[in-house]
């Protein structure tokens, strides 16, 4: 398999470079990624540094690396631009057109695609995350109340991350119930959630996926037998069917797929953009 070197090198977190970059790259499935992230590069000395290391990885490899960046200020991307490496700078690829149109030049202000530029904003997605954790697990089940949306499924089908990633980027308030043995052999909705019902959204997994979880979660006992998994999941299946509660696949998609089809399909406020 073709292995190439990627470097994502930012004036800041590195997180724009990231996202972007690995949504590119994984439109090359016959390729073999070593990724590395340089975040904070913010002045021309590191960038020369950065670039000294991108030519010395080009020569060792015999291939340049692949350079995605995402700085604001151009004496610092003109260090990047000169290495060996090729080189594709997001914010150069859209700034421009976007100031031809606008008939206006960017501010080319560091830190403000992450940073705390709104207070409001980011207190909203704090107090969104610390509601996720109180409301973890079927716990704080008083405080469903103030739950945007309450995820249920069984065990290890991927409620918590979804419900963080959720607050943390969109500031929803969003609770998560665990569907135990008890409340799936009664055939009925479980009591603490029926007052909640027109916020629930369901999750489920395929048995073979969420056995390989279980098992190096807990190996021992009836958890991660193949017998109680197949029983959970289809005891969960026909509650959602039986109670119209939408509900989505989470074995082949990440948590931010999972979350976008939420808010898509519950038409929830998006609190906070990202």
């Amino acid at each position: 398999m073709n292995q190439r070197t990627v470097l994502f090198v930012s004036d800041q977190t590195g997180v724009t470079a990231e996202t972007l970059g690995n949504s590119l790259l994984t439109q090359f499935d016959g390729v073999e990624f070593s990724q590395m992230t340089v975040p904070f590069v913010d002045t021309v000395d590191k960038a020369r540094r950065v670039a000294a290391t991108i030519d010395r990885i080009a020569v060792e490899e015999g291939m340049r690396p692949i350079v995605i960046t995402s700085f604001v200020q151009d004496e610092v991307r003109a260090q990047l631009l000169q290495c060996k490496g090729l080189v594709l700078d997001l914010f150069a690829a859209f700034l421009g057109p976007l100031e031809a149109e606008l008939q206006s030049r960017s501010s080319h202000t560091l830190g403000r695609a992450h940073g705390m530029v709104d207070e409001t904003k980011y207190d909203r997605r704090i107090e969104a995350t610390n509601y996720a954790m109180a409301a973890d697990d079927g716990h704080a089940l008083r405080n469903y109340d103030k739950a945007d949306v309450v995820l249920i499924g069984v065990s290890r089908s991927g409620k918590t991350p979804t419900c963080l990633y959720l607050a943390l980027q969109y500031g929803i308030f969003a609770a998560n119930y665990p569907l135990a043995e008890e409340d799936l052999e009664t055939n009925d909705m479980p009591k603490a959630l029926k007052p909640h019902r027109d916020k629930l959204y369901g999750l489920t997994i395929a048995p073979d996926r969420l056995r390989q979880i279980r098992l190096e979660r807990r190996s021992q006992g009836r958890y991660a037998t193949a017998q109680q998994i197949n029983f959970e999941i289809r005891a969960a299946e026909a509650l959602f069917d039986r109670f119209r509660i939408p509900y989505i696949d989470t074995t082949h998609s990440s948590v931010e797929e999972i979350a976008s089809t939420i808010l898509n399909d519950t038409h929830l406020e998006r609190r906070v953009r990202p």
